[in-house]
């Protein structure tokens, strides 16, 4: 009966147009629920009310229970100023979202050459781990759960921001078009990146191992490695970046081989089951989407899929565009190969992801735009109570360095029973 049930419910969410989705999938999905239902369905709790999961289930990620899997999406916020360091303000925008299954802070510069957003904050000293101490005490009294977005920008960085130190890449090749702020806030041209050698790609592997270790002595639950959106994880994993010719380019395993070594510098600190990782194979923001990602990243879900991980984190919607130079990758591609909990993410709403939880073909979403004006998102779903518009666009980020003239739209939104 769970079966129909899950069928009868992917046909009425395949109806909505969900993005990410096509009418070969569907297909696809029916004949994988009918031959390895058991694996569809594994990680799915199955609350006697409803019978089957939704997004107000709860799940376990790794040894984590969640109340819920409304998951907060890492939001760039811009409001950490020029010390870079989290601060107050931080911390009540964080506390007031703890409801949330699971917060995924803000991406996070793991050195000071992997940083590249104005104002964004860092965990590569001991002040910085100070101030997301501070952030996760908060989360934690309310009974939150917190993990850090590791971070480094590669050739979406601008040299103004590491005056010593080159932008760096896997290859040459500078994003082709656009612009980059500066660290002065100025929109600049895209610079051509140094070609990171092998002895300078294990010095960033310490970097992301020093950054891990510092975001545990912070107290965060757990880390996330962004290897999505064409920052320098991504731009290893993708062909259109990567024109490597040693055992860090070309095939796919070669490709995937500085992940990996990221993974393992990173569970030197934190068990695997506290580690997720962010994958946009369909994007195309930063000059990213290459011919073979929806070979590549059925791969590398099987790779990570070894390690026992929290989670696999999938943008699998249109944002800010969509790669056509090949088939689109879903959630169902990535779901055949990860052994684990997979979340979805970009442009759902609570319908939406409830559908597609019960498919089974995901198990948590992540929400970026609707907790930026509704900080209790989840108390919203569960109480029924109304959501509020996105903030206007120039609310999104911080635009001077001092975090107090950037309150507008940070601290603006606050939980609807305190409205």
């Amino acid at each position: 009966m769970i079966l129909i049930d899950q069928i009868r419910s992917y046909q009425k969410f395949y109806k909505k147009g969900l993005q990410g989705f096509h009418r070969l999938n569907f297909l696809l999905f029916l004949l994988f629920l009918f031959v390895s239902k058991k694996d569809a369905l594994k990680t799915m709790s199955l609350p006697p009310s409803h019978g089957i999961a939704t997004l107000l289930s709860p799940i376990a990620i790794g040894d984590l229970i969640l109340p819920n899997r409304v998951i907060m999406a890492p939001l760039t916020r811009g409001r950490a100023g020029h010390s870079r360091v989290p601060n107050d303000y931080m911390r009540e925008y964080y506390e007031i979202r703890a409801s949330a299954g699971l917060i995924i802070a803000e991406a996070t510069a793991i050195s000071e050459q992997g940083y590249g957003f104005f104002a964004a904050p860092g965990i590569y000293t001991k002040e910085h781990a100070e101030g997301w101490k501070n952030v996760v005490d908060a989360v934690h009294r309310k009974n939150g759960r917190i993990f850090l977005q590791l971070w480094h920008t590669g050739r979406k960085s601008h040299s103004s921001f590491h005056p010593h130190t080159p932008i760096v890449a896997p290859s040459p090749i500078a994003i082709p078009d656009g612009f980059v702020y500066d660290a002065n806030r100025n929109k600049v041209d895209h610079e051509v990146p140094h070609e990171l050698t092998k002895e300078e790609i294990a010095l960033v592997i310490q970097d992301y191992r020093r950054a891990a270790s510092l975001a545990h002595e912070a107290g965060f639950d757990g880390v996330e490695v962004h290897a999505a959106n064409g920052y320098l994880i991504d731009e290893f994993l993708q062909s259109c970046s990567n024109h490597r010719t040693d055992e860090y380019g070309g095939s796919y395993e070669n490709r995937f081989r500085f992940l990996q070594e990221v993974i393992e510098a990173v569970k030197e600190v934190y068990p695997p089951s506290r580690i997720g990782v962010r994958v946009s194979p369909n994007g195309v923001f930063s000059g990213m989407g290459s011919e073979d990602n929806h070979l590549m990243y059925p791969y590398v879900a099987a790779r990570l899929s070894e390690y026992g991980l929290a989670y696999l984190h999938l943008m699998d919607g249109l944002w800010r565009g969509g790669n056509t130079k090949c088939p689109r990758v879903t959630l169902f591609d990535l779901k055949r190969h990860f052994n684990g909990p997979l979340i979805g993410n970009i442009d759902y709403t609570q319908e939406t992801g409830d559908g597609a939880i019960r498919t089974g073909a995901v198990d948590a979403i992540a929400f970026g735009t609707l907790f930026l004006s509704n900080p209790d998102l989840a108390d919203r779903f569960a109480n029924k109570w109304p959501l509020n518009p996105p903030p206007p666009l120039e609310e999104y980020y911080g635009l001077t360095g001092d975090p107090k003239e950037n309150l507008k739209g940070y601290l603006t939104y606050r939980p609807y029973l305190e409205e």
